[in-house]
């Protein structure tokens, strides 16, 4: 328990300014104005411009993404490309996860069939997904969870044995990297966010990338009304992306690396810190070009987290319960009890501040403050 203090050290003083769970890296406004310019001079701010065309060529080259279709958001690319497979009756799914991994299923017309997940990953657990397979299953769709990959390996030899399409939901992914290729090369799809959230974003926006070429044709069909010219083809959705996102995406694309870089120094920062703590770290299996996306820390109970948290917001410091609740806890789900770990840790798990420009010093004094009473 947390014992009163009547002079609180200098680590236990609030903040000054406040301290949020992330917060958009910006580029220099003169970079991204002189790319208004020309959106500007052309008079040309969607529909699939000369600069949304350039960030996808740039997406697509600099980190061998296969088949990259910029769209509105990550959202929306779940749902098209639950579409694009065909997926009907049954889809496996992870107990843990944003709830737009379970409704963009809903929304489609499939069942959810939740999985659990491995308690140190976070990620659906391969162990348990035959067990849940039925003849009405059709897909997988299984989440990178804060970025650390699931077992593609074993997802893929599953799908296989049983004839399913698989998706992966990489929202916390874009940038980490397994077996030398990007994360978001595997699956039959692999979706991204690039909301201002995210480690690298676009304001708004997502992506989809399927290897095979027929059905990355169906994917941009269906993110673009089923259009093609003037003929339609599909019944697709309007998901295009406009100008000033791709411009967005275009000037920090610059700066990938000093955002990785410094995204990596302050996540290994934190872990040093909190290593020997009683809280629960994330595992990041080796051999994994991890993108250290989120530093989520796992309480001994719910009870114990929402003390620590307002213990924190009391001192202007203000992480994330991220996520909940667990997916089979969704009001329009409740399925409570299918998925143990994934309960758990929707009830104990917390992320911590992470974003370009937080000081080393600020860190320091966030982690003194979260192991004070522990």
């Amino acid at each position: 328990m947390l014992e009163p203090r009547t002079e609180l050290e200098p680590t236990m003083k609030p903040f000054s300014e406040p301290i949020y769970v992330t917060r958009a890296f910006m580029p220099p406004f003169e970079e991204y104005q002189e790319l208004m310019r020309g959106v500007w001079e052309r008079g040309y701010v969607t529909n699939n411009g000369p600069l949304l065309k350039q960030f996808e060529a740039e997406l697509a080259e600099r980190f061998g993404l296969d088949g990259t279709i910029f769209m509105v958001n990550g959202t929306i690319a779940l749902h098209l490309a639950i579409r694009a497979l065909e997926l009907k009756g049954e889809v496996i799914t992870t107990g843990f996860s944003h709830p737009v991994t379970t409704t963009s299923i809903m929304w489609e017309g499939c069942t959810p069939v939740f999985v659990d997940v491995d308690p140190g990953t976070f990620c659906i657990d391969p162990a348990l997904i035959e067990a849940r397979i039925t003849p009405r299953t059709t897909g997988i769709v299984a989440t990178h969870v804060y970025g650390i990959p699931c077992d593609v390996d074993a997802i893929a030899d599953i799908a296989k044995r049983h004839g399913l399409k698989v998706l992966y939901d990489g929202a916390h992914a874009f940038g980490t990297r397994l077996q030398g290729r990007s994360i978001l090369n595997f699956g039959d799809v692999s979706t991204t966010s690039y909301h201002a959230t995210k480690i690298f974003h676009t304001v708004e926006g997502g992506s989809m990338h399927a290897r095979d070429p027929e059905l990355h044709k169906r994917l941009v069909l269906l993110r673009t009304m089923g259009q093609f010219g003037e003929e339609f083809f599909i019944p697709g959705m309007n998901a295009k992306n406009s100008e000033m996102h791709a411009a967005m995406g275009v000037a920090n694309l610059k700066y990938y690396d000093e955002i990785m870089a410094a995204r990596k120094h302050q996540w290994q920062l934190y872990f040093k810190l909190l290593k020997d703590s009683p809280l629960q770290l994330a595992h990041v299996p080796e051999g994994i070009e991890y993108n250290h996306s989120y530093f989520p820390v796992v309480f001994r109970s719910e009870e114990e987290l929402e003390r620590k948290r307002k213990f924190l917001n009391d001192l202007n410091v203000f992480p994330r319960r991220y996520f909940r609740p667990a997916c089979t806890q969704l009001p329009y789900v409740k399925q409570a009890g299918t998925c143990p770990i994934s309960e758990r840790l929707a009830n104990s798990v917390m992320c911590l501040p992470m974003y370009h420009g937080l000081e080393d010093a600020s860190i320091e004094r966030i982690a003194d403050m979260l192991k004070e009473g522990l």
